[in-house]
């Protein structure tokens, strides 16, 4: 087989189209996914067992099934079971989240725990309500701490997404794998697709390890 990367070029915009529609979802996700996953957090650590164990049932659920599967029983029993009619992007950002919510919820527990207990004593003190303690004290310090693993849950979100096309979904994977078949040139176009993914994610990475370094000098005095 003759490979030819030059084949790629004349469909590079096609293909930046699709890396958009990949980002902007795995933002929307990250960001909806991370906010309910603090509150998932907060609700773990409540004493009243019939909150906290169906929230931990939901956390390890989601965190141990394949994304796949998650995706596929939005998409297909969603519409059955509750009786809800979704279009493909509604049910992959539901499901993104969802998953998003489950493994950030563990990141922001472990930040939580982190946080010094003078810092509850402090705003009983003060006498903060509940609200204002968790928006103005809790949640910039857990956020603060929980920043290196969010940052490395969202470049995971980032390459996990590649499965949406499964669901028809136009993303960056969904136009390559499409080329690739109707061009008959699937070694240059899935190469191309590996590539864009990865001079996305690889730069990401690299500033999860910078913000890791300077977030442990910090807190190491």
């Amino acid at each position: 087989m003759n490979i030819d990367f030059s084949v790629v070029f004349p469909f590079w915009h096609i293909l930046l189209k699709g890396l958009g529609l990949t980002i902007a979802i795995t933002l929307t996700c990250a960001v909806l996914g991370s906010l309910a996953g603090f509150v998932i957090s907060l609700l773990r650590n409540v004493r009243n067992p019939l909150i906290r164990l169906p929230i931990t049932l939901y956390v390890e659920f989601f965190r141990g099934t394949p994304l796949l599967i998650q995706l596929f029983w939005v998409f297909f029993c969603f519409p059955v079971v509750f009786g809800l009619t979704l279009s493909p992007y509604v049910s992959v950002m539901l499901a993104l989240t969802f998953y998003m919510a489950a493994i950030t919820s563990e990141t922001f527990r472990g930040a939580l725990k982190s946080i010094a207990s003078e810092q509850h004593d402090a705003c009983t003190a003060l006498g903060l309500t509940p609200r204002v303690k968790v928006l103005f004290v809790i949640f910039p310090q857990a956020l603060l701490r929980a920043t290196p693993p969010l940052l490395s849950n969202v470049v995971s979100l980032f390459k996990e997404s590649a499965l949406i096309s499964s669901v028809g979904i136009a993303d960056l994977m969904f136009i390559g794998q499409n080329i690739s078949n109707s061009t008959a040139r699937p070694v240059e176009f899935l190469t191309a697709v590996a590539v864009i993914y990865f001079l996305v994610a690889f730069p990401l990475t690299r500033l999860v390890g910078v913000v890791e370094s300077r977030m442990l000098r910090r807190y190491a005095y």
